[in-house]
């Protein structure tokens, strides 16, 4: 039998591990010591190893994060994420599914706008996941597809060819900053298929990578990374934010997120450098 046992990257890209509901490590700290989301919806000054475990803690008891408990369907979480962008965009007609990943199923095809909200709001950096068969089935039920079952297997490659294997059309696809952008952008595909790359949980992404993510995405996160503010504040993308800016690496990019914002009333995306950097996370890494 596979063990139960799910590896995530959160609060700064700390390293935790969730084995049967509970946390069983916490690695140390990469250095973010403040962000300014949690600030302002919390009030905490430090992310340290006692707010990072209640934090994920009440992931754990609020939406079964890692467990058979885990609640797969979800309204807006925030005003403006990455779910966020892709349920709304969803609901428009303007992507048919989501390749993204889910603890306790691994990489999963997703066609319901909700399950894309529930799968993606509130969930870090997952690294590794073993398969959990309730969750599995609940995202089933709800017309998504597992990549593999058996493995709870995290390749959004391979989830990207599968989508195309069953005819999807417009597809988002949710990854973590790795050489594999790339590798999904070069894919071929047919003329008629459009591929939209979400590039989140950036902190701590190395230099000599970031132009490459520029090149290859459409949307991409700021979230700690030194590199990427260093990247945007010469070559000024649009952008929405001040806290954790959501960047625009592409027009497609560009008109995703601006519907967004035109749901909930809110501005559009801009392009005014410099940005505001008297409230972000720091140290940035």
């Amino acid at each position: 039998m596979v063990e139960d046992r799910h590896v995530i990257e959160a609060l700064g890209k700390v390293r935790v591990v969730i084995e049967n509901g509970e946390i069983t490590e916490v690695g140390p700290s990469l250095g973010v010591k403040y962000c300014p989301m949690f600030h302002a919806m919390h009030g905490i000054e430090e992310l340290d190893e006692e707010f990072i475990r209640k934090n994920i803690n009440f992931r754990i008891k609020d939406f079964g994060m890692c467990t058979p408990q885990r609640i797969i369907e979800m309204d807006d979480a925030i005003t403006v994420g990455v779910s966020e962008i892709l349920k709304t965009n969803m609901e428009l007609g303007n992507i048919d599914c989501v390749v993204g990943a889910c603890d306790g199923s691994g990489t999963v095809i997703m066609t319901n706008p909700r399950v894309v909200q529930g799968v993606g709001a509130r969930v870090s950096g997952l690294i590794s996941t073993t398969p959990i068969p309730e969750v599995i089935e609940k995202l089933e039920q709800k017309g998504s597809t597992v990549l593999n079952p058996e493995t709870a297997e995290l390749n959004q490659l391979e989830g990207l060819k599968l989508a195309l294997n069953k005819g999807y059309k417009n597809i988002a696809i949710t990854i973590l900053a790795s050489p594999m952008i790339e590798e999904i952008r070069n894919y071929p595909i047919d003329d008629d298929v459009n591929i939209y790359i979400f590039v989140a949980h950036t902190t701590k992404t190395a230099q000599d990578d970031v132009k490459m993510i520029f090149d290859n995405a459409d949307i991409v996160t700021g979230c700690s990374s030194k590199y990427i503010a260093e990247y945007t504040d010469k070559y000024k993308p649009y952008y929405y934010g001040t806290k954790v800016p959501i960047f625009c690496a592409s027009e497609d990019g560009h008109e995703l997120l601006d519907n967004r914002l035109k749901k909930i009333d809110k501005p559009l995306s801009t392009n005014n450098y410099p940005r505001n950097k008297d409230d972000i996370p720091h140290e940035l890494i």
